[in-house]
């Protein structure tokens, strides 16, 4: 499921920017396909729609999540028969229906690991799912391109669509979750129900703070890495591929696996608390190299520890996330509270240029080490609560 959340992504983002300009499209019209990511970031407005639908043939997450892999197969074999020569715009509207295939599907596949996982489970599986999601995006992004070069971009694209049709197969054979009816008759109420059971929580306002606040000294950090690595420090093309992409990578997926592992012995509290101060010294760790300049040794060193760390707190982070939702509204309540924890990495970007044009790059990284503990402070207060949702469900 990991596998086919992540192949979509950069097949209406990075690769189909590049099959446009191999075609010579104008760089206006390249550019408004940055617009494709807007399902990504709004599916928590639809996402109540699937607490609400039950398939009777594969229940409803399995239903909906098989449902949005045929649309994503038939619309990929489109938009692999087009010629963006002829047909841009006719080509970004399929585009953007495939991004809001792909958005739902990732709707639909958090809610049901959600649902599927038990407590002392979701660490790891939120590190199963970052690792096939990693590398379905290296099999999208990168080998897609290669693949474009030598057999041309239809064939790419649907090689692609034949990925999510093997995708198809495991999930047909999963274990199906708890059916459940829904609690209304009418969308209009599931989605009220929702919300309200949501907002009703003890310090629900502190809560949803804290998710907003606990990756946001990260995002800061990594809004302008590639910016800072090469113009900033001065290191090529090359040699930011193969630390920034390439060690970034691993160390993500290494981190996640860790983390997913130490939370079956852990609680979701010391978990959160841990890793999110290692998240915070990692982010440090660019101040020194900052003040230290162009070594390339200390830059993989310093982007593996802050990567590693990174994917310690991410599996703690949606493992949690997961304990706050109730089964009844999975994915409307995932789908919003992820929204909210996705919002520094969509509005941080001008905040950052503003903080290196007047302070420089080691104002950057201690700035983004230092908002690293407002969400750690609000953790303390909020211990109790935190794992009262963890032994809850």
């Amino acid at each position: 499921m990991g596998f086919s959340s992540g192949l979509p992504l950069a097949l209406v983002g990075a690769t189909l920017q590049a099959w446009f300009t191999d075609a010579q499209i104008d760089l206006y019209t390249i550019g408004i396909l940055s617009l494709l990511g807007a399902p990504y970031a709004l599916k928590f407005l639809w996402a109540p729609f699937m607490d609400y639908i039950t398939f009777p043939w594969l229940g409803r997450r399995k239903g909906w999540i098989v449902s949005m892999q045929i649309g994503l197969i038939i619309t990929l074999l489109w938009l692999a028969h087009m010629n963006p020569g002829t047909e841009a715009v006719k080509m970004g509207w399929i585009a953007l229906l495939i991004a809001f295939f792909s958005a739902s599907q990732d709707i639909s596949v958090d809610a049901y690991r959600t649902d599927i996982l038990a407590s002392n489970e979701r660490g790891l599986g939120a590190a199963y799912y970052v690792f096939a999601y990693r590398i379905a995006a290296l099999v999208s992004g990168g080998f897609a391109m290669v693949s474009a070069d030598y057999v041309g971009w239809q064939i790419t694209y649907e090689g692609m669509a034949l990925l999510i049709l093997l995708t198809m197969i495991p999930i047909y054979f999963a274990p199906q979750t708890v059916a459940l009816s829904p609690v209304s008759k009418t969308f209009f109420h599931t989605m009220i129900e929702s919300l309200r059971d949501l907002l009703q929580r003890e310090q629900v306002i502190w809560l949803l703070l804290f998710i907003i606040f606990y990756k946001l000294g990260d995002a800061l950090a990594l809004s302008l890495m590639t910016n800072f690595l090469l113009h900033g420090l001065g290191f090529s093309l090359t040699e930011v591929g193969l630390a920034y992409k390439l060690v970034s990578f691993f160390a993500t997926i290494l981190g996640a696996f860790v983390g997913g592992i130490l939370l079956i012995r852990w609680n979701i509290y010391r978990a959160l608390m841990l890793f999110g101060i290692a998240q915070a010294f990692s982010n440090l760790s660019f101040a020194i190299l900052a003040v230290v300049g162009k070594q390339f040794f200390l830059m993989t060193v310093t982007i593996f520890i802050e990567n590693f760390c990174s994917g310690l707190s991410t599996a703690a982070f949606l493992a949690f996330l997961m304990s706050l939702c109730h089964q009844q509204y999975t994915a409307g309540q995932y789908a919003l509270l992820s929204a909210l924890a996705s919002f520094g990495r969509v509005f941080l970007g001008p905040v950052s240029s503003m903080v290196v044009e007047n302070g420089g790059w080691i104002q950057l990284y201690m700035t983004s080490f230092l908002l690293s503990f407002p969400s750690l402070i609000m953790l303390l207060f909020l211990k109790e609560k935190v794992l009262s949702y963890a032994r809850a469900t």
